[in-house]
């Protein structure tokens, strides 16, 4: 897991992963953006789950953690889309 990020990408984030769109149902990943504030523990960090609604400018995520479905309130910017195999 990342601590830092290198000195030439410091501060700076990718407009297109802040703005992303997700329905409901699509498979994402956490991947926090350091140079934002997460809100959440690390263990929450690389977990995969399903987007289940809009809230606001975030995304209700359910992530099993340790066999438990556990409901996460996160910004898009932390979310990466999974492409579901065929």
């Amino acid at each position: 897991m990342l601590k830092h990020k290198k000195p030439r990408t410091r501060g700076k984030f990718s407009f297109s992963r802040y703005f992303q769109k997700l329905q409901p149902g699509d498979s994402v990943a956490v991947a926090r953006e350091l140079s934002l504030k997460f809100g959440y523990s690390k263990r929450v960090q690389g977990r995969t789950g399903k987007v289940l609604e809009k809230r606001g400018a975030a995304y209700f995520v359910e992530i099993n953690d340790l066999g438990k479905p556990k409901k996460y309130l996160i910004k898009p910017i932390h979310l990466v889309k999974i492409q579901e195999a065929k």
